[in-house]
């Protein structure tokens, strides 16, 4: 393999409007709308060329959020300062941020449609 493992992901929602209010505070981001047919979609801000992976908040007729079976890390500065964010904006803090030794840091959070995300930072 020679690029990153991960080439987009998705969030799946019920309620995209309260999911993007939710994952535009926490980030301090402006998701956009991608076209898309029978899909509603709002894609994270895209920087080709850059490391990282690309995704979207997704409400498609036949898939529910929820669960814990994939867990997508979002990279942050401090991952305390996203974690604070998502308590604040409807979210669940589920473990603060936490030492993961020589890789940095990481705090897992749910978000407003019951989906778990981490957030992972160096410092």
């Amino acid at each position: 393999m020679t690029s990153n493992s991960v080439g987009w992901f998705e969030i799946y929602v019920q309620d995209m409007d309260r999911a993007r209010q939710f994952y535009e505070a926490v980030f301090s981001v402006r998701l956009e709308r991608l076209d898309s047919p029978d899909i509603e979609m709002l894609g994270f801000p895209m920087r080709p060329g850059q490391p990282g992976a690309p995704g979207a908040l997704v409400r498609m007729e036949g898939f529910s959020p929820g669960g814990n079976g994939t867990i997508v890390y979002f990279s942050c500065e401090d991952c305390s300062i996203e974690a604070a964010r998502a308590g604040a904006g409807g979210g669940k803090v589920f473990k603060d941020k936490f030492s993961i030794g020589q890789h940095g840091f990481i705090a897992l959070v749910g978000d407003t449609e019951g989906n778990m995300i981490g957030l992972h930072s160096l410092r």
